[in-house]
């Protein structure tokens, strides 16, 4: 039986490193790149810059790319936003 993971070897920087995420993310993150005119490596090179210490690489490429589909602003090569608060209104009396 196949495994719904896929392991694929990429470069960042110059430093060979491994992935794994299934094929529906693998997919996804190809289409992400294409619309942004970046390689595949280019898009995940980012994401891993834009994660910092933060997680593995896999799981975020996984948000970011269902960060995209839901519509909410991608991290990955552009400015990020502070989430923005409802001001608090006055007490009525």
């Amino acid at each position: 039986m196949k495994s719904p993971v896929a392991k694929r070897s990429v470069v960042i920087n110059g430093h060979k490193t491994s992935v794994s995420l299934e094929d529906a993310f693998w997919s996804a993150a190809k289409e992400i790149a294409a619309e942004r005119g970046l390689t595949l490596s280019e898009l995940i090179a980012m994401v891993d810059h834009d994660r910092g210490e933060r997680g593995n690489l896999s799981s975020a490429l996984r948000r970011f790319v269902l960060a995209r589909y839901r519509g909410e602003p991608a991290l990955a090569g552009s400015q990020q936003q502070e989430p923005r608060h409802r001001e608090a209104k006055p007490a009525t009396p």
